[in-house]
């Protein structure tokens, strides 16, 4: 599954989930049998190649609607920031669905 991020570095070892409204990077990650397999970084959301099938936000009132028009799940990350924590909490199936 492809995963995008909003994150407020291009340095992937030290990115942290920032608010949409924040974002300075985009990390798009292959996430595949419990692994990263692909990481891929970008200024933008529409530059990757691959369409991204999920959005980690940091909170519930972020803006989402134009990833949810594209069909994307949005989950949310209320505690985990770094990108090594959002994948593991994405593994356990730990991050939440979005309360609308």
């Amino acid at each position: 599954m492809y995963i995008l991020l909003p994150v407020d570095s291009d340095n992937i070892e030290e990115a942290k989930l920032t608010k949409l409204n924040d974002v300075k990077f985009w990390v798009q990650l292959l996430v595949q049998d419990g692994t990263i397999k692909e990481t891929h970084l970008s200024t933008t959301m529409n530059d990757f190649e691959n369409f991204s099938e999920c959005v980690v936000v940091e909170n519930d009132n972020e803006y989402v609607w134009p990833f949810m028009e594209l069909s994307m799940m949005v989950l949310v990350a209320h505690t985990q920031r770094n990108i090594g924590d959002i994948v593991e909490a994405y593994l356990f199936k730990e991050l939440h669905d979005l309360a609308v």
